[in-house]
């Protein structure tokens, strides 16, 4: 075996189609990401094959000149833009006589640089140990035997068998140290819930600008750059919706982006991150307009999004950088039905905020909206109540009583004037729908007569 070097910066790519020449779109999100891993490209090699060969993946003669270029550039690492198997990378490696790293690797160690979070931190390795249980024949071929000799007779077990045992054990720790995490997560969904705070998650292609936006509505300080996962750990900011007009607030969080053939060990480690986006009431994919493959990326997040279960989340898709298109003024489409479905923006120069937040707001009317309601001094009981069932947002005297703004969806409104008819009373006139709310008590309580 070979020694491996304890860095490998200078790399030459291989891009291997199956059954269709190279695409230049994806040979330039390959570039992208190997410099986003922090590797210098020596060399960039494509080829075309109607299957995989079992052996090298790639063809005899392609490995050849490969290793010629290797030998000539004395590249210290050769990065596929392929799924290799543990035994093509082995084969790879022995012919190559230097690291071999797949496009599935490559991707777990620019999720390793991005970590920051102790969570964060938890799912990348976990994710790395899943990829790495399959290879780690590559590394200890050399010690698959059994231990033996005076004073060194031991258990009876392989190196290899050794090193799986402790990879299990270690796997094991980081799903218990995960599920913690999940759920105290998890508890902070419920509390939201509880208060009927909508959520909202962006999601997207990674570089399409989720932080970039995220920054400008939360006014928050999230790390952004131009660069394939920018964003790695999950945040959470409150976004004012219109609190003029007595709309509350709104949970926005900033999620991971997705990418062409996104490992499904990532997909499994960061299963609790990603249910944020699950569980969301509205989902806001934001899209790269300035990408000539922007129909493709959409479909890409479609589809890990249809993986984890969020298909069917009601989203919003947001156009970003129609700042790098020429003569794109912001604007909003809406679909048959009428709700917005596409809202056309720049996050980096901030054009097109205000109608997204116009649209948020309407998408999000019922989630929450203010009522007002008059109670006498008698009316204790039902002052406690409207505390506990919604946010209480003001409480002065009045002329005609005690005045309570309460912000409440329709949904627990609803259930709250059946539950309690006197509240139907104490509904000001001039709450938006309060008519329609009351009367459809009046038909729950009054019987039908023919």
């Amino acid at each position: 075996m070979f020694e491996r070097p304890a860095s490998g910066e200078r790399a030459l790519l291989v891009h291997i189609g199956i059954g269709l020449a190279a695409d230049q779109d994806q040979i330039s999100e390959f570039r992208h990401l190997v410099q986003s891993a922090g590797a210098q490209i020596d060399a960039f090699i494509t080829a075309q094959r109607q299957s995989p060969d079992p052996r090298y993946f790639a063809g005899v003669g392609k490995v050849d000149e490969i290793a010629e270029r290797v030998a000539e550039d004395e590249a210290d690492l050769v990065i596929f833009d392929n799924a290799l198997s543990p035994s093509q990378e082995r084969n790879l490696e022995k012919r190559l006589q230097c690291r071999v790293l797949d496009r599935t690797g490559l991707i777990l160690d620019v999720f390793a640089q991005r970590a920051r979070t102790f969570e964060g931190m938890l799912q990348v390795e976990l994710a790395q140990l899943r990829h790495l249980s399959t290879r780690l024949v590559r590394g200890w071929t050399h010690l698959e035997r059994q231990k033996g000799g005076i004073g060194l007779r031991g258990p009876g077990e392989t190196q290899l068998e050794t090193d799986r045992r402790l990879l299990g054990k270690r796997i094991s720790l980081l799903h218990e140290r995960l599920a913690k995490v999940g759920r105290q997560r998890e508890q902070g969904r419920r509390s939201r819930k509880k208060a009927e705070i909508p959520t909202l998650s962006l999601v997207g292609y990674t570089n399409a600008g989720k932080s970039t936006l995220f920054n400008r509505l939360t006014q928050a300080d999230v790390y952004a750059a131009d660069q394939l996962f920018a964003t790695l750990d999950p945040t959470l900011r409150r976004i004012p919706l219109g609190q003029s007009q007595g709309n509350g607030h709104a949970v926005l969080a900033d999620t991971v982006g997705f990418i062409s053939h996104l490992p499904h060990e990532l997909v499994a480690a960061f299963r609790s991150t990603l249910q944020e986006t699950v569980e969301a009431d509205l989902l806001l994919h934001v899209v790269d307009a300035a990408n000539p493959a922007r129909e493709h990326q959409i479909a890409e997040v479609e589809s890990v999004l249809r993986q984890i279960g969020a298909g069917s989340v009601p989203q919003i898709r947001l156009f970003n950088k129609i700042d790098q298109i020429d003569a794109m003024p912001p604007r909003v489409d809406r679909a048959d039905d009428g709700q917005v479905s596409r809202v056309w923006l720049s996050a980096q120069q901030g054009q097109g905020l205000e109608l997204l937040m116009q649209a948020l707001e309407e998408r999000l009317a019922e989630f929450g909206s203010s009522h007002c309601f008059c109670l006498d001094s008698a009316a204790g009981r039902l002052r406690a109540l409207l505390h506990a069932s919604g946010q209480v947002q003001a409480e002065r005297q009045g002329a005609e009583g005690l005045e309570l703004e309460v912000r409440l969806s329709n949904k627990a409104l609803r259930r709250l004037l059946k539950r309690e008819p006197e509240l139907a009373q104490a509904l000001r006139p001039g709450t938006d729908g309060a008519e329609g709310l009351k009367a459809e008590t009046r038909m729950v309580e009054e019987p039908w007569s023919p």
